[in-house]
């Protein structure tokens, strides 16, 4: 299997499944004699492991991450930096009902078309317990970012049909759907329990904003910074759309209104959200993506096995009703280890 690696510069290798014994991350191209401790990376697995709240999976993972290589002494060496994360809370036999069945909206049927074979434990590499590697990953770029003075922070925007229509940045860490709007973290709440009742999911829009990124950073082209981040948000599972500043709603505008108009100052607005031809404008980056709705569900839905037989099928098993909350800390992972391998990229081709 390829496409395991991301970044060029900055570069993360993830590996482990669901239901295996572990999953971890090798990182390449850290820079040398920065400080890093397993409490910072736990810090960020912490925000985005299961269990934390009745619209989380109620899977116990402590995702206690184990540093073995490329620091030493408090310090990163610039070697490899290898992070594992052991699994504990594995029921593989909650799937062997399952095991010769596609579960639908997951990557089960077509994992078995490419491969002739497939991890039935809870999707394997397909499996979003994946992310936490990211996460780690995305944690120690943000520590590099810092120095930078780039700070990279993302919310749940939308959930289960109800959108936050304030922003309060403090409130997003003390509500369990990590949304700006307390009101409306406390409606979505609702309604995600009521369909999790009905052994149903949900969906939601999560919102990614940059700051301290100056104008200048990116490549034209095919390596454009909106399609790196574009890139990086739809490699992770669930994630079926991203939109930048006013995205798609610029398709009912005028030109005249949608162009970000400068005076001496600098931008009069931010339309763009912060990248015009690939490449930062210095403004605050603004992107969107939409979530899918949770694919494991236990209300009975149809499908077909490996043979090819018409089956019924109900999920069982652990599974988050809405997974933006749990998403909020890949989301700004992923966008980390994009603007580190892009500061890298820079610096490489101006030397």
């Amino acid at each position: 299997m390829s496409g395991n690696s991301f970044g060029n510069f900055f570069r993360i290798t993830t590996f482990g499944e669901s239901h295996g014994k572990a999953i971890g991350v090798v990182v390449d191209g850290v820079t040398p004699g920065v400080s890093i401790s397993e409490k910072d990376i736990q810090r960020e697995l912490d925000r985005r492991k299961p269990g934390q709240s009745e619209v989380t999976t109620s899977r116990r993972e402590s995702d206690r991450v184990h540093i073995i290589s490329g620091v030493f002494n408090g310090k990163t060496t610039g070697t490899p930096v290898a992070m594992i994360l052991y699994n504990s809370d594995i029921r593989p036999k909650d799937y062997e009902e399952i095991r010769e069945l596609f579960r639908p909206g997951h990557a089960d049927f077509t994992f078995y078309k490419k491969y002739g074979l497939r991890d039935y434990r809870g999707g394997g590499r397909a499996s979003g317990r994946e992310t936490a590697a990211r996460v780690a990953a995305g944690a120690l770029a943000r520590k590099l970012l810092l120095a930078r003075g780039v700070t990279v922070s993302a919310y749940t925007l939308r959930a289960a049909g109800v959108e936050c229509s304030t922003f309060d940045p403090d409130v997003i860490e003390k509500n369990p759907l990590r949304a700006p709007d307390l009101q409306a973290a406390k409606k979505m709440l609702e309604k995600i329990g009521a369909l999790a009742k009905e052994g149903d999911s949900t969906g939601g829009i999560v919102e990614c904003r940059i700051k301290g990124v100056k104008a200048g950073l990116g490549e034209p082209v095919f390596e454009k910074l909106d399609a790196r981040l574009a890139a990086a948000m739809l490699s992770l599972g669930g994630v079926k759309g991203i939109e930048f500043g006013r995205g798609f709603g610029c398709v009912d505008m005028r030109g005249s209104e949608h162009n970000d108009w400068m005076d001496a100052s600098g931008f009069l607005s931010n339309n763009a959200g912060g990248i015009l031809g690939g490449i930062s404008t210095g403004e605050e980056i603004v992107f969107r993506i939409a979530v899918k709705p949770t694919s494991s569900v236990s209300v009975p839905q149809r499908t077909i096995d490996i043979h090819g037989k018409e089956r019924e099928i109900i999920v069982k098993g652990r599974h988050d009703p809405c997974i933006c909350p749990r998403l909020v800390p890949v989301v700004e992972g992923m966008s980390c280890i994009v603007l580190e391998d892009e500061y890298k990229s820079q610096a490489a081709l101006l030397e």
